[in-house]
């Protein structure tokens, strides 16, 4: 009887485990739908299905999913396609710090606990490891990335720039996006996951919302090869480093290269200085 019982307990064990990660993988799944096919409706079903599995099996976790659904509903509110005028960049500030702030406050403030940080004074220099990948992702981003946006189209999907204000403006929107990536993608949506999840399944779901948005963004074609190990080493610096600033840094070392050949892209003139352009 004592094996047996010890079996059952197994089992009910199993399955809390399999509802519980199937739970956070709907969830995570959800921005699929919702973003990377722009289907709102299936998004939201199996947004909902995932919060009621986790209601079921894991109050603890059905709260933590709770707030990754809300900022998730936050942004499904809008358009992620790229806008560059005074509207468009006033409906991103808004939505997105609300998909952030939101979440946060929640957290502090109703649950009463400090899961959601950002960490900027780690009072810890940067390694010789965390320059060298950094002057990785430097010579990496500038050559690989000119082949993706210029070789594929890619930056067609982002508005035309010509004359200084809307450069400027460019400038401002690819990097206020790419910090506000790092502030819910890694920052909340990884950190939620962590507090109940191995890192290595956490860091794959928060990479599977963080590769849908950048697809909606305008990340398409053939760019998923480049944003899931982007999403996933991002997961895991940010694991290794506990730096907001370090790997907002990469983040925005990225971004600038991308700025430089959004701008060469529709002005080849300027900034011509990528050796694999392809055109």
């Amino acid at each position: 009887m004592s094996v047996a019982a010890g079996d059952g307990g197994s089992r009910l064990t199993t399955r809390s485990a399999a509802g519980r990660l199937g739970s956070a993988a709907l969830v995570s799944v959800s921005a699929v739908p919702l973003f990377g096919l722009q289907e709102r409706p299936v998004g939201y079903t199996v947004l909902l299905a995932g919060l009621a599995l986790a209601f079921a099996v894991d109050r603890a976790l059905f709260r933590h999913l709770l707030l990754v659904a809300g900022g998730l509903a936050v942004i499904s509110t809008m358009s992620l396609e790229a806008d560059l005028s005074d509207a468009g960049m006033a409906r991103f500030t808004v939505t997105l710090s609300a998909a952030v702030l939101l979440p946060y406050a929640v957290s502090r403030w109703v649950y009463r606990e400090d899961v959601i940080r950002f960490p900027v004074g780690t009072g810890n220099r940067w390694s010789r490891f965390e320059f060298g990948y950094l002057a990785l992702v430097v010579v990496g981003g500038y050559l690989v990335l000119p082949v993706y946006f210029l070789g594929s189209g890619a930056y067609l999907n982002w508005p035309e720039v010509t004359g200084a204000n809307e450069i400027a403006r460019l400038f401002v929107g690819v990097n206020a996006v790419g910090l506000w990536d790092e502030l819910f993608f890694v920052c909340t949506v990884f950190a939620l996951l962590r507090r109940h999840f191995p890192f290595w399944q956490a860091n794959l779901l928060q990479a599977v919302v963080f590769v849908s948005f950048l697809w909606e963004l305008g990340y398409r074609g053939w760019g998923p090869v480049l944003t899931v190990p982007f999403a996933l080493l991002q997961g895991y610096i940010f694991q290794r480093t506990r730096s907001l600033p370090y790997v907002v840094t990469v983040h925005l070392t990225f971004d600038v290269i991308i700025f430089g050949i959004l701008v060469h892209a529709y002005n080849p003139e300027l900034i011509d200085v990528f050796v694999t352009d392809p055109r």
